[in-house]
């Protein structure tokens, strides 16, 4: 298999030498129609900034129209499940009046690429969408330049559609693309005076499209990381810690020295074993004798809420209005709880791994990651080289969820080629991937609110600590309030956390949603008012009103007040700029105490839906995902070591747990495309355990509600 075949989606006829220069991309490139842009005039929006890294000044393509008529989109964003490697196209698609099986997609090849500071928060459409469609836009009005001179005919005579450009009202009269792109080579820079087509005129945004990846992903054709391959290449097994704070004091590696074809790496803390084969890795592994030190006695996961409490710093007010005590004295009813989450891993379905190949001075990495480029500056650092000799080629990714922002398995495989001096893979097993990777943090939640007489919300003093501060602003009508943000939330490890911690999927705003619309509930049954009109008494926002509306009429059952004994839960939230609203019911076992959640509905303004049928995917995935950290997933841990290393203990939805789910997408084709991969996850605590409020009155303040819990709950 070539080399070449990984490095793009459906991309055949373009093969260069690496690392290049633009001059090199060009050249190889041959002839066509290339869009250029300058990151530095366009907006972007604030999400493209705040990482620490300004958009670079230099021209990056975005397209080139081949001389084939096809046309190839530059994205530095990575397709990992969430379907962008359609959407984009579609957003490409329609402003280039050009079908959409035309466009090729080419993705978080860093030597292609544009710049891009990851996929994750739901930014790709948000942020890189719109600079898309501009440079689009421009390339349509290339191509209509190219065409009044073909046709001897005034630009504005002229029409593009279907891949060619032709006379209005004579569209015999015409131009392919392929044609006006054939030998030449013209280069435009976008300036961002092309005007985007209206919305009303808009036939492949909008319209359901099949994922472009589906068929190589049910036919096993699609690469992962894990699935290239190199000649000569060798395969790694790292010596890992028995626990999290252990350190390595001895270690005897010469039974694996004598097997035949391995090398044994010794650098510092990295020992590992390398074979032409996995199977003679993982053997020479299991000889090298370690010695390390035992971790003090320490934490663990009955003793890290108690920890959180004890250690919590000082807040940082994020969000106030009035005055607490003058809204406390209004307040016919007071409510005040704590709710807590369990940290909980990313589980995806690939674990980490990447193929590094260091030589002539040069390194290419093949990573599932979700940061090519943060993944460039790191392994240059390493290396000691300038970025531009390092190229970091993300093939699919087998899901991410925030986990695959951090890029050490390649790392590892970089200074393990560096040594080797051959291509170097590490995969990381599971047990592996349930011990290195990062989990979302455990946190607490206080919030003590009251409620008029009317039924109205009077003040609103709440408390985050360790999640962050995503998610946890009020959205409420509530005229005295205040959000208090503690601790270092999911950003790494902090003293807070007895190993690392990061983004897992919205981070922070499952945790602010469960406590939120959790109390918001609790509120409503103290007030003896049914959870629906406590909410609608409560806004103001016309939007969330709308979504909320929408998400009642599609359910269809009247609420009543809580515990009704029906099973019934609402949640409300905000998310990536979307607006979302889940109602759900549930079935609670008493004797057992297990929760069946028989339907989920999902109301969600997104703006823009750029591809209805991957949106319902989105929200269906989000829904089904969160079902296990408000019921099962859970990491127990004690003293550094991960009790959970496989899923034969760490519990995931089954497939025969998912219940019946419906979709309302809010129309909405006058705003701007909001994010869709995270919304509609960040109310599947809340609405669930509202839910089994309903058919209780056993209020669950921890996740997940496992079957003890909700048993426990209920006596």
């Amino acid at each position: 298999m070539k080399e070449e075949s990984f490095l793009a989606l459906d991309f055949h006829d373009l093969e260069v030498s690496f690392p290049v220069t633009r001059r090199d991309f060009l050249r190889f490139a041959g002839g066509g129609i290339f869009v250029f842009v300058s990151f530095g005039e366009l907006p972007f929006g604030q999400g493209q900034r705040g990482v620490g890294q300004e958009l670079p000044a230099d021209f990056n393509a975005f397209l080139r129209i081949g001389a084939d008529g096809r046309v190839a989109c530059f994205t530095g964003k990575i397709e990992m499940g969430q379907g962008i490697v359609t959407s984009l196209a579609q957003m490409l698609a329609e402003e280039l009046a050009l079908p959409l099986d035309s466009v090729d997609m080419v993705m978080g090849d860093t030597d292609l690429c544009p710049w891009d500071m990851g996929t994750f928060g739901s930014m790709s459409t948000r942020f890189f969408g719109p600079p898309l469609r501009q440079a689009a836009a421009e390339a349509r009005a290339v191509l209509i330049e190219l065409a009044a001179a073909a046709l001897a005919r005034a630009p504005q005579e002229l029409v593009a559609a279907a891949g060619a450009v032709h006379v209005a009202g004579a569209p015999e009269e015409r131009v392919t693309y392929a044609a006006l792109a054939a030998g030449q080579r013209i280069a435009r820079r976008v300036d961002g005076r092309v005007p985007l087509a209206a919305p009303s005129s808009f036939t492949v945004i909008g319209a359901p499209a099949l994922r472009a990846d589906a068929a190589a992903k049910v036919t096993g054709q699609a690469l992962y990381a894990a699935d290239i391959r190199l000649p000569g290449m060798l395969y790694a097994r790292l010596l890992r810690p028995p626990a999290h704070g252990a350190e390595l004091e001895a270690v005897d590696t010469a039974a694996a020295k004598a097997i035949s074809g391995v090398t044994v790496v010794e650098e510092g803390e990295l020992v590992a074993a390398l074979a032409p084969d996995p199977e003679t890795a993982e053997r020479a592994l299991e000889r090298i004798v370690a010695r390390w030190s035992t971790p003090a006695p320490g934490l663990t996961d009955a003793t890290i809420f108690a920890h959180l409490a004890e250690n919590a710093p000082p807040g940082e007010v994020a969000d106030e209005a009035g005055d607490l005590a003058a809204g406390a004295a209004l307040a016919a009813l007071t409510v005040e709880r704590r709710y807590e989450n369990a940290y909980v891993a990313h589980a995806a379905l690939e674990p980490h791994a990447a193929l590094a190949r260091v030589e002539d001075g040069a390194v290419t990495i093949w990573a599932s990651t979700q940061a090519p480029f943060r993944l460039r500056a790191e392994a240059a650092e390493v290396l000691g080289l300038a970025e531009e000799r390092v190229r970091v080629v993300a093939p699919f990714v087998g899901g991410g969820f925030g986990g695959k922002t951090h890029n050490s398995q390649a790392i590892e495989a970089v200074r393990l080629a560096r040594v080797a001096g051959r291509p170097v893979q590490v995969a990381w097993t599971r047990e592996e991937e349930f011990f290195l990777d990062t989990f979302r943090p455990a946190a607490l939640v206080d919030i003590r609110a009251g409620v008029t007489a009317e039924g109205r919300i009077s003040f609103w003093d709440y408390s985050v600590l360790g999640a962050g501060e995503r998610g946890s602003r009020q959205f409420y009508a509530i005229p005295h309030h205040r959000t208090l943000i503690r601790g270092e939330g999911w950003r790494g490890a902090s003293r807070l956390h007895p190993f690392a911690t990061g983004a897992w999927r919205a981070p922070a705003n499952n945790t602010n949603t469960f406590g939120r619309e959790s109390h918001i509930d609790e509120l409503a049954a103290a007030a003896r008012i049914d959870p629906l009109e406590f909410r609608r008494r409560n806004l103001e926002d016309a939007r969330m009103r709308r979504v909320l509306d929408a998400a009642a009429t599609a359910f269809g059952a009247p609420f009543a007040p809580a515990p009704s004994g029906r099973g019934f839960g609402i949640a409300c939230g905000i998310d990536a700029g979307t607006y979302v609203t889940l109602m759900a019911a549930v079935d609670v076992e008493r004797e057992t105490g297990e929760v069946r959640v028989r339907r989920v509905v999902c109301a969600q303004d997104m703006g823009l839906v750029i591809n209805p049928a991957g949106a319902r995917m989105q929200v269906e995935g989000c829904i089904t995902m969160g079902l296990g950290y408000a019921l099962s997933e859970e990491v127990r841990f004690a003293s550094g070591r991960i009790l959970d290393r496989n899923f034969d203990t760490y519990r995931l939805p089954r497939i025969s747990e998912v219940p019946a789910l419906e979709t309302v997408l809010i129309e909405a084709g006058d705003q701007p495309p909001q994010g869709g991969g995270e919304p509609a996850i960040v109310g599947m605590g809340a609405v669930i355990a509202n839910a089994v409020f309903d058919a209780t009155g056993a209020r669950l303040l921890r996740l997940p509600m496992t079957p003890e819990r909700v048993r426990a709950a209920m006596t």
